[in-house]
This record gives C-alpha cells, sequence and structure tokens, in this order.
C-alpha cells in the first residue's frame, strides 16, 4: 500500500474518535467470565481486605478460548492489568511473583493485543470508559469509567480527563497524513485548512488539560491514584522486575515493564513528528522511544509514517503568509499542552511529600527522573516556532 492510499483508519484512527476505538468498549466479558469479571467490579471494595492475593491465586483459570471478537479482548486485557497491578501493589511489600492463574492468561491476550503483559495507557483510559447518556458525545460530564482501583472522585476525573483530551484530538489525527500529502504537493490552500483545524483541536486538547484541578487533588492523586499504576522497571522497591509464573516465553526469569502514562498515547509522538518539532538526544527521548511498544500497533505505525512521510516544516519555511503563521499556531498550542502537563507533574508528583518507598516523586509512573526533560521537551517544542 502506498503513502497515498493510506488513510487514518489504516492505523487504527476514528475519524471521530481519534486513537479511542469507534465502537464504545465493552462493559463486560460473556457469562463463562463471571468470576474475574466479579472481581474486578468488586475491585475497591476487594483491596480492603488483607487477603487480595489469595483470592487472586483462588480464581479459576481465566477462560482464554472464549474470547472472541477485538472488543472482548480489550476488556480482557482492562481486567487482567487491573487485577494484575492490584495483586502487585496491594500490601506494604510489593509482589515479586504473578501466579500462573493471573500471568498466564495475561501474557496471552497482551500477545493478541501487540503489547507488553502490564498495565498501559490503552487498557487505562483508550478502552476504560463508558457513555453516562449514549446519545451525547464523549466528554467529560457524560464519561464514566468501566473500571478502577480504589474507585473515588480523583481517580475517576484523572482517568476521564484523559479520555476527553482523546476524543478532542480526532479532528488533528483525522488529517494529519492528508495534511503532510499536501505539503509534498505544494497545496498551500489544503494545507492551510488542515493547519487551522490542527490548532483548533489543540486548542480544545488544552481547554480539555487546563480542568485536571477541577476534580483531581494533587495530595489524592500522589497518595491513592498513583501508587498502583507504577510498573516493575527502575523501580525501587522492584529492582529485579517481576516473575510471571507459568509462562514459558519468560523462562522463570523476572521480567521489568514499564508503568501505566500518558506518555504511551500517540497524540503528542504524532503532532511532533507532524510539525518537525525535534528533540536533541536525552534520557527522556530514548524513554519516549520505548514508550511505543506499549502503544496499539497501529498508533505506533502512525508515527512512524508521519516521521517518514514530507516534512510540513520544510515546506512551511519556504514561504510566508496564513501558512506560515497556522503552523506556528499549532506549534504554540502544543507548547501549552507541554506547559500544563509541566506544572502539573511538579504540583502531582514532584512537589508531594514522598511517604512511602513503592511512590517515589522524582520519578514518573514509568520509572524516568522527569522534571528537567520536560522542561527541556517543553523548550524545544517553543524554540520550533517559525516566526521569531
Amino acid at each position: 500500500m502506498t503513502f497515498e492510499s493510506m488513510g487514518p483508519a489504516e492505523f487504527g484512527v476514528s475519524p471521530t474518535n481519534g486513537f479511542l476505538p469507534d465502537r464504545d468498549p465493552l462493559h463486560r466479558l460473556p457469562s463463562s467470565f463471571d468470576v474475574w469479571e466479579d472481581l474486578a467490579l468488586d475491585l475497591p471494595k476487594k483491596l480492603m481486605s488483607d487477603r487480595f492475593r489469595q483470592l487472586v491465586e483462588a480464581l479459576p483459570p481465566f477462560p482464554i478460548e472464549a474470547l472472541g471478537n477485538e472488543q472482548e479482548v480489550e476488556r480482557a486485557m482492562v481486567l487482567l492489568s487491573y487485577v494484575g497491578h492490584a495483586y502487585v501493589w496491594c500490601e506494604s511489600t510489593p509482589a515479586q511473583r504473578l501466579p500462573a492463574v493471573l500471568a498466564v492468561p495475561w501474557h496471552a491476550v497482551a500477545e493478541r493485543v501487540g503489547r507488553p503483559p502490564v498495565l498501559s495507557y490503552a487498557s487505562y483510559c483508550l478502552h476504560n470508559w463508558k457513555r453516562i447518556d449514549p446519545a451525547r458525545g464523549l466528554e467529560v460530564g457524560n464519561i464514566a469509567l468501566l473500571q478502577n482501583f480504589l474507585a473515588g472522585q480523583d481517580e475517576e476525573w484523572f482517568v476521564l480527563i484523559h479520555v476527553d483530551i482523546e476524543a478532542k484530538a480526532a479532528p488533528a489525527l483525522a488529517v494529519l497524513l492528508e495534511a503532510q500529502r499536501q505539503a509534498s504537493e505544494g497545496d498551500i490552500e489544503g494545507l492551510e485548512r488542515q493547519l487551522e483545524t490542527i490548532a483548533t483541536t489543540l486548542q480544545g486538547m488544552n481547554e480539555t488539560m487546563d480542568r485536571m484541578p477541577e476534580k483531581c487533588d494533587p495530595y489524592i492523586y500522589f497518595h491513592r491514584v498513583r501508587p498502583y499504576i507504577h510498573g516493575w522497571r527502575n523501580h525501587p522497591d522492584l529492582p529485579e522486575g517481576v516473575v510471571y509464573d507459568g509462562v514459558p516465553e519468560y523462562g522463570g526469569k523476572p521480567q521489568t515493564f514499564r508503568g501505566e502514562t500518558g506518555a504511551q498515547s500517540g497524540i503528542v509522538p504524532a503532532l511532533d513528528a507532524f510539525l518537525g518539532v525535534d528533540h536533541a538526544p536525552d534520557e527522556l527521548r530514548s524513554y519516549l522511544s520505548e514508550m511505543r511498544l506499549y502503544m496499539p500497533p497501529g498508533h505506533r505505525r502512525l508515527v512512524e509514517e508521519l516521521e517518514q512521510g514530507s516534512s510540513v516544516r520544510d515546506f512551511v519555511q519556504g514561504h510566508s503568509g496564513p501558512v506560515k503563521d497556522l503552523y506556528d499556531l499549532c506549534v504554540r498550542g502544543l507548547d501549552r499542552f507541554r506547559t500544563t502537563h509541566l506544572e502539573y507533574a511538579a504540583r502531582y508528583i514532584y512537589m508531594q511529600a514522598q511517604t512511602d518507598p513503592k511512590n517515589p516523586h522524582a520519578v514518573g509512573t514509568g520509572g524516568t527522573p522527569f522534571m528537567p526533560y520536560l522542561k527541556k521537551h517543553r523548550d524545544e517544542t517553543r524554540h520550533s516556532v517559525l516566526g521569531k
């Protein structure tokens, strides 16, 4: 298939929902999964038990062979990921081994979705929502989570803001490839229309991002929401990682997987690639490249396609007038998005008092020291504006 014939759908991009699935996520698996679904549904209550790990170990085999369509497989990945992270982090000392009853199906389902067997952004956000009113749109005020750890307003709001941002990003994601083609063909008027769409999209994303503090308190986020989304790579309490019992592919050796993070969303990498925002080598850039392994494969391919496509930035640099102004408006919108994210990283994580070694405040849930690199990437975005 040639670049010219590729459209957003080839990469799993919905024209209305962006990286969110076209069909609303499945609320529950068929009845053969009831025992597992009941545990997941009651997770906030079951995590009050001092025997949660024993509850998981006593579960019947997960009937992988009964999984059918893509919706069921993604629902299974949500369920197993939440139960898996709850199992690891539910006690003062994290579990260093996952029992086979959990590890084996988690690995098998992860293979089917093309992501590692760990809680990733796709299961935490992209496939973890439902509409309150099915007739209304995807936005905070009309969406709720399908799955929680402890539940409560702050956990709901934190994830739902991300769902809303993903929905808001849809118009831009739908036109990135077409805009690249227009740049390669010298179609200035067409490119201007697409850049206007992207700039308006970024404005909507930023307006949603600004709403995070409305119902998600930094203290509650750090001490109640964040602990369960850590992974087991570069984590001080799991220096060797976690063993997945019963998974022959791992040979009984500990595995190190990154934790859930918004860096596993394809939105910002796709916009960086399209706008030609370049980041000098640093620890975070290497980490962000690694984060693509945790994205749905189609989203990963879209970012790669945009990186390999015609340079919109080079084309715009050779022109003046509205096309350059609109390009800069897009870059400034991305700069604002990164600036707000940097501010939240400081308020919600870095400035919080660390009271538990399992929840370090100097590194992100993905296991990297984030503050200096987030600022650097923000500054590099800012310096990409052409009309200085």
